[in-house]
């Protein structure tokens, strides 16, 4: 339920005692995938959102500088649903549409570009599925 608090930095650090712990801390995405399929969108393609934090790709630091943020709701231990890999194909499609400098082999997760440090989207995650669905072999895992 905090998740689009978070994401918008709205979170109230008297609501839980996690939250106080993490006041101050800056965090975005440009998408939220939540469980039911629905995609909200919170800030533009065009711009920078803060979801990879430390972060490296392809000898590229700063993550947040060139890519796309998409968050699935869950965790890195529970099966992600079947409209989340509908709705996540569809986002992943229109994003390389929008931006076709979006090579295949750059869809990635956070444990991809942020290695020891984010886990996610975790061993749960059918990458061979993802792939499949959008026509791409390069995907990790695959």
């Amino acid at each position: 339920p905090y998740i689009e608090e978070l994401f918008t930095n709205r979170l109230d650090p008297q609501a839980h005692p996690y939250f106080a712990e993490i006041a101050g801390l800056t965090v975005s995405a440009h998408f939220l995938i939540r469980r039911n399929g629905d995609i909200v969108q919170f800030v533009a393609t065009t711009e920078n959102a803060w979801h990879a934090g430390l972060s490296n790709w392809r000898g590229r630091d700063k993550c947040n500088d060139f890519s796309i943020g998409i968050e699935l709701e869950g965790t890195d231990t529970h099966v992600y649903t079947d409209a989340q890999y509908g709705a996540l194909s569809e986002l992943i499609r229109a994003c390389r549409e929008a931006h076709p400098e979006i090579e295949p082999g750059a869809i990635v997760g956070h444990s991809d570009i942020a290695p020891g440090r984010k886990t996610d989207p975790g061993p749960s995650f059918d990458w061979h599925r993802l792939g499949h669905e959008i026509g791409v072999e390069e995907l990790p895992g695959v």
